[in-house]
Parts: C-alpha cells; sequence; structure tokens
C-alpha cells in the first residue's frame, strides 16, 4: 500500500534530465557576459578590439553553438543518453560496413534529396530573402556544403550500430531510387519531421540575433530604479534564453544524443493551429485578421501614475516570461514544435501540460491590457478583447492537438496525464472545473491500458 501511495504522488519519470537545460542556461549567461564585457576584457588581456562588444549576429549564432555543445556534452558524458533503449543504437553490435552500406547510400539519397527540396522551397519563399530571414538563409548556405560531407561518414557510422537502420530517411531513398518495397506511412512521417525541421530552423536562427543584440548592448545606468525598463530589459534576457534554447533544439534532432524527432504531429488540425502562431502566416492572421493591439498603449502607459502598482505589475510579467522560458530551458536539446521527442515531465510541466502556452497568454493579456484603448472607443475595445481571446484559443487548439499526438504515442504520457489531471497544482484545478461545468463528459481523453 505505501509503494502504491508512493508511485501516485510523483508523475513518471521524465525522459529529460533538468540539468541538461540548466547547463545550457549557465554557459548561455556566462558568454553574454563575457560578449558584454569584452572591451574591458580585451584591455585588460593588451588585446587590440575595434569592435567594441560582442553583440553581432555570428556572435548571437556562437552563443547558440556554444550552448549546444554543453548541453549535448552534459547529455552524453553525464546522462549518457547514448545508451537509452529509446535511441534505437545497440552499440554493442557494430555490423560490418559492407552489410549495410546500401542501406547507408538508399538513405543518403533520401537526406540529400530532402536537403534539396527544402533549398528549393526556401527560393520560392520571397519572406525568406528580406528582413531577420536574410541571415537565416546566409548560415544555411554556409552550412549545407559542410553538412552534405559530414553526413556520409555520419550515415555509414550510425547504420552500423542502429537497431534498425531502415528509417523514416531510407523509406524515403527508397521510394526515389525503386529499388526496394517502402512504407508510405514512413515517408509521410519522414516528410512531417523534415517540414518542421525546416520551417522552424529557419524561423528560430532568424530571430537569434535582434533579441542578443539587444540584451548585450543594452546600458544598465539607471535602470535599477525605474521597473519599466528594468523589466524590458529581463524580458529580452528571458527570451533571448528561449530562443538559444529553443534554436538548439531544432537543429540537434540526432539519435545518439536520443534527441530524434520519433515522430511529427499527423492531426491537420495542429499543423494549421501552429503555422498561424508564425510567420508568414502570423502576419496575415495574427497581424492583420487578429490584430489586437489597435490603439492601445500597454500596462507602463496605463499605471504610469501608479509606482508600486508599476512595480508589482512588472514583477508578474517577468514572472510569466521566466515561465515561458523556464518550459523552454526544461526540454534541454528536445526542444521543438509539433514532435514527440519523449516525455517531459519535471520542471514546469510538474503544474501544468503548457507552462509555455499558459504563461505567454497570460502575458499578453496582462501586458497589452487590450480593454484599455486610448481612443476611447467600445468598438476597440470589443475588438481587441475579442481577438485575444481568439488568439488564446488558437493555443488552446494547438494544446488539445499535441495532447492527442502524445496520447497515442506513449504509454508514458497517457500515465503522466492522468497524473495531471488529479495531482497537476494548475492542470487538476482546471480539471474538476471542467467536470463540473460538463458533468457527461469524461473526465479526461486517456485510455489507461490493460494491467
Amino acid at each position: 500500500m505505501k509503494a502504491r501511495k508512493q508511485s501516485q504522488s510523483q508523475p513518471p519519470a521524465s525522459d529529460v534530465s533538468p540539468w541538461v537545460g540548466l547547463v545550457g542556461l549557465i554557459t548561455l549567461i556566462a558568454y553574454i557576459l563575457i560578449a558584454r564585457s569584452w572591451p574591458d576584457i580585451s584591455a585588460a588581456l593588451g588585446w587590440e578590439n575595434n569592435r567594441g562588444r560582442l553583440s553581432g549576429p555570428h556572435s548571437a549564432l556562437f552563443a547558440m553553438v556554444l550552448t549546444g555543445g554543453a548541453m549535448a556534452a552534459w547529455s552524453v558524458l553525464v546522462d549518457r543518453v547514448h545508451r537509452n533503449p529509446s535511441t534505437g543504437i545497440e552499440w554493442s553490435r557494430r555490423r560490418a560496413l559492407a552489410e549495410t552500406a546500401d542501406i547507408s547510400i538508399t538513405k543518403l539519397a533520401g537526406l540529400w534529396a530532402t536537403w534539396f527540396i527544402i533549398g528549393g522551397l526556401y527560393c520560392l519563399g520571397r519572406w525568406y530573402w528580406d528582413g531577420t530571414y536574410l541571415f537565416a538563409m546566409q548560415v544555411m548556405g554556409a552550412a549545407i556544403i559542410p553538412l552534405v560531407l559530414v553526413s556520409v561518414p555520419y550515415v555509414l557510422w550510425i547504420d552500423r550500430v542502429m537497431v534498425n537502420p531502415r528509417d523514416h530517411a531510407w523509406h524515403f531513398g527508397a521510394m526515389l531510387i525503386g529499388r526496394e518495397a517502402f512504407d508510405a506511412e514512413q515517408v509521410k512521417k519522414h516528410w512531417r519531421s523534415w517540414i518542421i525541421k525546416g520551417f522552424f530552423s529557419a524561423f528560430m536562427i532568424s530571430i537569434l540575433p535582434g533579441g542578443f543584440a539587444a540584451v548585450v548592448d543594452s546600458s544598465l545606468s539607471d535602470i535599477a530604479s525605474d521597473p519599466v525598463r528594468l523589466g524590458t530589459l529581463l524580458f529580452e534576457l528571458l527570451f533571448v534564453i528561449d530562443v538559444q534554447v529553443g534554436t538548439v533544439g531544432y537543429l540537434l534532432t540526432m539519435r545518439p544524443l536520443d534527441a530524434h524527432i520519433r515522430s511529427g504531429n499527423p492531426y491537420l488540425a495542429g499543423w494549421i493551429a501552429a503555422f498561424f502562431c508564425y510567420p508568414p502566416l502570423a502576419w496575415g492572421v495574427l497581424g492583420n485578421i487578429l490584430q489586437y493591439e489597435v490603439n492601445t498603449a500597454g500596462w507602463s502607459y496605463w499605471f504610469a501614475d501608479y509606482p508600486a502598482l508599476l512595480w508589482v505589475w512588472a514583477g508578474w510579467l517577468v514572472f510569466l516570461t521566466a515561465c515561458y522560458a523556464w518550459a523552454t530551458v526544461a526540454f534541454g536539446i528536445r526542444f521543438s514544435n509539433l514532435t514527440y521527442r519523449g516525455v517531459l515531465t519535471n520542471g514546469p510541466y510538474r503544474y501544468t501540460r503548457h507552462p509555455a502556452y499558459l504563461s505567454k497568454n497570460l502575458f499578453w493579456w496582462c501586458s497589452v491590457l487590450p480593454f484599455l484603448v486610448t481612443s476611447g472607443s467600445m468598438v476597440d475595445m470589443i475588438r481587441n478583447t475579442a481577438f485575444l481571446g481568439v488568439v488564446s484559443g488558437i493555443y488552446y487548439w494547438r494544446a488539445r492537438t499535441e495532447e492527442a499526438h502524445l496520447l497515442a504515442e506513449d504509454p508514458k504520457y497517457r500515465a503522466y496525464y492522468a497524473w495531471m489531471q488529479d495531482n497537476g497544482i494548475i492542470t487538476a484545478r482546471l480539471a474538476r472545473l471542467m467536470r463540473w461545468m460538463n458533468p457527461r463528459k469524461d473526465a479526461g481523453m486517456v485510455q489507461q491500458p490493460a494491467e
């Protein structure tokens, strides 16, 4: 009985160690401090410095590489994730190269064709060649040849130790070559994964430089006495943490790190809801159709005459932003949208299944205050409030499709879902509220596996 109580008091063990994200966070903060102090460091070492602080786009990219390298090193050297059965790798079983060479060639054909097609889609998308996306295209253009060269020894090596080297990429290659039977469902899984990587990697790299430069170049003089300026700087820092760690997650989808994409979300509704929130669709949907900031002035304007309230509100918004960043950091090297890459049950995910969506939407409501408008127009108030409500509804839609995806994929997530329904500090209360509002609806989406 005691053992049963103990098992029920804790969620299932997380597939991601909390230390991975913490190591990445410490590495990133350390580099930001170095980048800010670079003129002083250069002077102390007697080096000539004509650049000032290291706030440029390549410095932002280097910060991401350092952060990802530190998290990957911890994952392998300390957590030893490469030994996890979920990697699909059996290191003790090393086949002869001749035994897997044909498989590897087929897989390389699939990978290279995938990269070629994604590159073509980048060329067709006009938005990729303007504004911040130009940096992402430059980075990817510089990386493609080294990536193609490195892929050869990597695939030849990994196929020798994979339990089943005929993975999603192999099935796509087999479809192209036409010499062996392929599974169309595996080809679909391959393309779901790579559309996610291609779409979000470009977006994440494109937004690396802006926030990083703002944090590194920011002036700290007199900022501690101004809640608005201090809050804004902390927002920027926390968003930089989110973007840096999130970008690592999209790039390090590798089996030896147990960070590979096991499946992409198969539900069209999930894709539509997610893509509504990012460029280019976000420019038309969230930016125009659902524009909720018409004639708004935000929290700093409405509370300007109440210094104590400014401090309280700034602290609340910083807390929400910190929760949002924590939700990304907790994933370590496994963060990405629309994917299943293991089950995360620690950090903020111990309190709610969707801490990032919850904190992000609360931040928008509390920072924009859409129901307060400078025009005094009731129409503006109603529109802003209704449209932000629709945006929050989109995120709820995203959450439900993600849950459906993970519930179908992993018994551990089903156990986590059920545990959260009864024990999650936020989720359990919301679940009880939903049951009270609709008592005839089954309390959960979970179908418990037979014991």
